[in-house]
């Protein structure tokens, strides 16, 4: 009885071993994006919303500058309504700042994010902070204070902008109390519109005839080319003393604030 002869082993080609390394290769890539996306974007997100929430914490006892009311110099008359709070303004911050945090209670109890002065992705946007131009009004001030932050990775702050409502809440304490604005429309443009910093946003040459807020960002998310723009106009200014204002009450799912 002959034996069988065993099958000839295959030879590695140089085709097939490039194929694999080329295989391996996009696998690395697909989860070192998912880690970026998902995964990374959780943890980093996570702990900046602990920064912001201690942050936000240690303002709330008030401080006797920004608690106190200045007593009358003289008695007013009964029938004299009582003069309107001054809504306190911060003075410019140095570059990197940390001044003020901002909560949009739209994207749930736990979105809060630190904002500081800048808008350098080194050391501000890729740190997961919300940078605030700082040739920009300041919260509360006249004119258009103005924020960016990323839709993806550092945490992905604004991942969520095009989810709001109109009439959301958009609000920023600092030490002195809380502004809030209400959200009106979502616009797309290039990136070289850079008329959505002006004091009224998109109207050139024009001064300050009110107090607005805009959140710039990426769309569609990875296109440097675009920006996506949320513009809210002012509501209340809370001072720190009053407690938190019921802006920061969430939302009814699906409905205007």
């Amino acid at each position: 009885m002959g034996t069988t002869a065993a099958p000839p082993r295959r030879r590695a080609s140089v085709v097939g071993v490039l194929g694999e390394i080329l295989i391996t290769a996009g696998v690395v890539a697909l989860l070192y994006v998912s880690w970026q996306m998902w995964i990374g974007d959780w943890i980093i997100g996570s702990e900046k919303h602990q920064e912001a929430s201690a942050l936000s914490e240690s303002w709330l006892t008030p401080s006797p500058t920004t608690s106190a009311t200045p007593a009358p110099t003289s008695s007013a008359p009964a029938e004299t309504a009582p003069a309107e709070i001054p809504i306190p303004v911060q003075g410019p911050q140095d570059h990197g700042t940390t001044f003020g945090v901002m909560f949009i209670p739209r994207f749930g109890p736990q979105w809060q994010f630190t904002i500081a002065s800048g808008t350098s992705r080194k050391d501000i946007l890729d740190k997961g902070e919300i940078g605030h131009y700082p040739d920009t009004a300041m919260p509360g001030g006249e004119g258009n204070t103005v924020y960016a932050a990323h839709r993806w990775t550092s945490g992905a702050p604004f991942d969520p902008i095009d989810k709001l409502v109109i009439g959301d809440a958009i609000v920023i304490q600092t030490p002195d109390g809380w502004y809030t604005y209400r959200f009106r429309t979502l616009e797309y443009v290039r990136d070289t519109q850079v008329e959505v910093l002006a004091p009224v946003p998109q109207q050139t040459g024009i001064e300050a005839n009110g107090r607005y807020l805009t959140l710039t960002s990426c769309a569609p998310k990875l296109n440097m080319l675009e920006r996506i723009i949320a513009y809210a106009v002012f509501e209340s200014f809370t001072p720190v003393g009053d407690g938190a204002p019921a802006s920061l009450a969430a939302p009814t799912l699906g409905a205007a604030a």
